[in-house]
């Protein structure tokens, strides 16, 4: 029986070398000087903190942290953006959490797709990630490649392929 396992991951240290070079940039842009802007990560509870003075520069912190982790192959659907909160001296704050980990939710709609694909295959929730199992490669590649297309809200990667 051939298998692989879908789950949802971020690489952590790709995460803190985006956001380190985000911080470097958003030092450095001729808009934020004299600001008191911060961009800090917290790898253990996987969050990222943003402070501001304003609703323009918060969107551009948006805009500078987006493209930093795309171009680090981070997926943009692992994050989570909170409610942007007032803090003091009319200044925002905002967190930023990392999805990582498949919610119950996320791994129904997963064997849901899975099993309106008609193919001979076994989708199973394990903890975290969904195993999926069939007697041919060709069927476990076809759901590989359907699940790519899928508008799904997470990002999925597709480890231990076994055959």
């Amino acid at each position: 029986m051939a298998s692989f396992d879908i789950v949802s991951d971020v690489d952590m240290q790709e995460v803190d070398n985006a956001i380190n070079q985000a911080s470097k940039e958003i030092v450095n842009r001729f808009d934020f000087r004299g600001s008191k802007t911060t961009l800090d990560l917290d790898k253990n509870a996987k969050l990222i903190k943003i402070s501001t003075e304003d609703d323009m520069k918060l969107r551009a912190i948006h805009q500078v942290m987006s493209t930093k982790l795309a171009k680090r192959n981070v997926d943009l659907k692992a994050l989570d953006y909170g409610d942007p909160e007032e803090a003091s001296g009319s200044s925002l704050r905002q967190t930023v959490s990392l999805k990582c980990g498949l919610s119950k939710e996320d791994a129904k709609k997963i064997t849901k797709k899975i099993k309106d694909l008609k193919l001979k295959v076994t989708a199973q929730i394990m903890d975290d990630q969904v195993r999926v199992t069939a007697k041919k490669i060709d069927d476990l590649q076809s759901v590989i490649s359907q699940l790519k297309g899928a508008d799904l809200d997470v990002p999925l990667q597709f480890v231990n392929m076994r055959s």
